[in-house]
């Protein structure tokens, strides 16, 4: 049990450290939103000097969103991902715990099996001995 009670602990123990990483991409992606935001406020505010800038201004905003976007997506798809595993992860205890029981009646039917034969063995060595 207490093999399982320390299984159970480390998947705790994992658990957090997705939670935490998983917190640490928002805030990532709050920064990038607020650097976004500023990018864009600072080129509403500055003249114009002519169309060339422009464009590569609207190219950098628009890098800049779709790093956003994908952004959270990479969240989005992280955290679809580690709930995946964690139900995996249930799935994968339960089926060790039938096979470990499983394997424990299999352990025990061949002891039952090699004592009988070794009973065997021995009555049959009494045999032969009892017809010479």
């Amino acid at each position: 049990m207490s093999k399982y009670n320390s299984e159970l602990t480390q998947r705790e123990q994992d658990l957090l450290k997705v939670r935490r990483d998983s917190d640490t991409k928002a805030a990532e992606l709050s920064k990038m939103e607020k650097m976004l935001q500023q990018t864009k406020n600072l080129m509403d505010n500055k003249p114009e000097s002519g169309s060339e800038s422009m464009g590569y201004q609207d190219n950098m905003v628009e890098d800049l969103e779709e790093k956003v976007r994908s952004s959270r997506r990479y969240r989005r798809n992280s955290l679809h991902h580690t709930q995946m595993l964690e139900s995996q992860m249930k799935t994968v205890k339960g089926e060790l715990d039938g096979t470990l029981d499983h394997l424990q009646e299999l352990r025990n039917k061949l002891r039952r099996s090699q004592q009988k034969a070794e009973e065997r063995k021995v009555a049959m060595e009494k045999l032969a001995a009892g017809l010479r």
